[in-house]
């Protein structure tokens, strides 16, 4: 598996990845976010904002890169910087299909992407991504999988995962919403020929939202490497977003709410990738000093009183705006 490489790295953050989520378009969910990118987001600023974070990424340790084709231009300005740094050929690329960007560059749409999880949507998507990634694409994971999904019962569509995977694809899918845990043990569940059709799993997890834990641990045991979106909680764990309870913490070691958050994430046995969302290169500096970020029990013991009700954490996601 291509996440092997991750695992004989020795960097101290080759288990944080980047995502490309909040700079591969204009517009997302992210707290902040008008802030860090400024009034200028037009498709070549974003390029080259991109090209400069994963410069600024490469060079700290980072070694897994998270696009999707539904992050507006993420795969073409992935894609575009791996041609320009043939040197980068140590790094591990993870995109998703299942919904299509929509947006065409607006920050004001009525709608930002449009879920299918079709074999069609599929085909397509994977054709889209050949033609930017080619064979550096590492890792197809099925976006945002929830328990109505139709990818979990498409016999069709797990043969034909199950043929690229047989070619050298690792598969996987990524979850969603208050049952994420369902979605996971219903995914790990799925077999083709008496082999299980996934390798990876991709959930959100974050000091709000620890519903998925125990599921987690299970696809880790089951030999799924598990990479954790949204540490952040879009924003909400961070600067003056931060929950009173994290802020303390944070001042105790002397580092940014940002490290804590994504320490106490890097801190589950489980937790093999955990993406930083860093939309400038300073943020992401940040992000990374969660690799040495030493909490007590105390400190943890506090931070785990954190934790939402499920249902409330999504709903109160699906209220923020697209900035």
């Amino acid at each position: 598996m291509p996440f092997a490489r991750l695992a004989t790295a020795t960097t101290p953050t080759c288990h944080i990845g980047l995502g490309l989520a909040a700079i591969g378009r204009p517009g997302y969910i992210n707290l902040g976010r008008d802030r860090d990118l400024g009034e200028d987001r037009g498709v070549e600023t974003l390029r080259s904002r991109t090209h400069e974070l994963l410069d600024a990424a490469h060079a700290q340790g980072v070694r897994y890169f998270d696009v999707a084709r539904s992050y507006g231009r993420s795969e073409e300005f992935l894609a575009e910087w791996l041609e320009k740094r043939p040197d980068a050929d140590d790094v591990v690329i993870g995109s998703k299909w299942g919904y299509t960007y929509t947006a065409d560059w607006s920050t004001d749409a009525e709608r930002h992407e449009v879920k299918d999880h079709s074999l069609a949507a599929y085909e397509r998507q994977r054709a889209e991504t050949d033609a930017l990634l080619g064979d550096r694409l590492d890792l197809y994971q099925i976006h945002s999988v929830t328990p109505e999904s139709p990818a979990l019962t498409d016999k069709e569509l797990h043969a034909r995962l199950a043929d690229a995977a047989a070619r050298g694809l690792t598969v996987g899918f990524s979850t969603s919403g208050p049952a994420q845990a369902d979605a996971i043990r219903a995914a790990l569940a799925i077999t083709v020929g008496g082999e299980p059709l996934f390798r990876t799993v991709q959930s959100t997890y974050n000091a709000l939202e620890t519903s998925a834990g125990p599921a987690l641990a299970e696809a880790h045991d089951a030999g799924l490497t598990v990479i954790v979106k949204e540490g952040m909680a879009n924003g909400r764990l961070a600067g003056e977003n931060a929950p009173e309870a994290l802020r303390a913490v944070a001042d105790e070691t002397g580092l940014g709410c940002d490290a804590v958050a994504l320490a106490v994430v890097l801190r589950q046995p489980w937790a093999g990738v955990v993406l930083s969302g860093a939309a400038t290169p300073a943020h992401l500096a940040s992000n990374l000093h969660a690799a040495v970020v030493d909490l007590g029990d105390d400190q943890l013991a506090r931070l785990a009183g954190l934790a939402e009700e499920p249902g409330a954490y999504w709903t109160r996601r699906g209220q923020l705006p697209w900035h």
